[in-house]
């Protein structure tokens, strides 16, 4: 089946861990890992996304498996470039990408160097117009906040390599704060939990699978909890014995290995409020704030941010879809794209 002219509107969410493509009319259409295998020998692409993340640690020493977002941008530009070729193609089921208007999500503490990298990569694989704007926002759209009322909003988009917080109002972000250290360093602080209280050393996979799988912000909540949601094998190897090891981890652990990083998301939360407007910090006390991203659906994040905050929080209901489904949604005015993708007034 042939797109139509009107299908050729796409939203892409770059993110470090997943990239996810939204289309016209037919919604996200992509959702696959950030993620590039090469061989070393010919320098060939071998696998993109789904495939190439299964290969990681498992790979000989002729193949090497890549993510070219660090942090939330391009660290890799030849790999980028090639990945999202691949995607773009796939989400076009393979038609050329011709007439292409992209809106493409990166995160709000980038440069205008990075940003204009991002741009390259996008026009490079044949996109015409092509809009950056700032992940809260999209996240923000896309979760359905109304963005260009008075009365402001707040979000917190947790992804892989960043997680972006950011106050809004009248179309644009009044105080933001991107932060570096989102669900990738849950996964590191897991691994380093293994190793320091079991001497068992995991890969990145599985501590994704523990965090996704028994992952908890707060434990306090009901003891209950940890009665029907209570383990989840761990497999690594023994440090001690050098012999492969599983065993039992609860949420308990899982609490204590990603505390400390979670604490300096709720840090970077009061600072964004401290630096709003008085008004609009009023109307954030009453309008509440809602949570984005992968990194946004830990078990009981909401809860400890209420606790620590005294705000209402929220996940919202698409939180892994939002930036993506808020890029494609934007392009229904452009007048008002152009003015998301601008408008900033404070930065950190």
């Amino acid at each position: 089946m042939c797109f139509k002219l009107t299908m050729k509107d796409m939203g892409i969410d770059l993110g470090t861990a997943n990239t996810l493509v939204y289309i016209k009319d037919k919604g996200i259409v992509l959702n696959e890992p950030s993620v590039v295998s090469k061989d070393n020998v010919n320098n060939k692409i071998i696998a993109v996304g789904s495939e190439a993340k299964a290969m990681l640690g498992k790979t000989p020493d002729n193949i090497t498996v890549i993510r070219p977002l660090q942090d939330g941008v391009i660290s890799d530009f030849d790999m980028t470039a090639e990945m999202l070729r691949v995607f773009i193609s796939k989400a076009l089921a393979g038609k050329r990408a011709t007439n292409l208007r992209v809106v493409i999500g990166v995160p709000s503490g980038v440069t205008e160097v990075e940003k204009r990298a991002v741009e390259e990569v996008v026009r490079q694989i044949g996109a015409k117009d092509v809009y950056i704007m700032e992940e809260p926002m999209a996240a923000a759209i896309g979760s359905g906040l109304q963005v260009d009322q008075p009365n402001g909003c707040m979000i917190a988009d947790i992804g892989g390599g960043t997680a972006d917080i950011a106050v809004i109002a009248l179309g644009g972000i009044v105080a933001s704060t991107s932060l570096r250290h989102a669900g990738d360093r849950f996964n590191e602080a897991i691994v380093q939990y293994m190793r320091k209280q079991y001497n068992l050393l995991i890969g990145e996979q599985t501590a994704e699978e523990l965090k996704i799988g028994i992952g908890c912000a707060l434990v306090s909540v009901s003891e209950d909890e940890f009665k029907i949601e209570t383990t989840m094998n761990a497999r690594g190897r023994d440090l001690v014995s050098g012999l492969p090891r599983a065993i039992p981890i609860t949420s308990k652990d899982i609490f204590y290995a990603v505390q400390e990083s979670v604490e300096l998301i709720i840090d970077s939360l009061k600072a964004t409020i401290e630096k709003a407007p008085p008004e609009i910090a009023a109307d954030i006390v009453i309008n509440g704030m809602v949570l984005s991203g992968g990194g946004g659906m830990l078990k009981n994040l909401d809860k400890l941010i209420e606790e620590r905050t005294g705000l209402s929080v929220v996940t919202a209901e698409n939180a892994f879809e939002a930036v993506a489904i808020g890029t494609g949604k934007s392009l229904a005015n452009i007048s008002k794209l152009k003015h998301y993708a601008g408008s900033k007034k404070d930065k950190k």
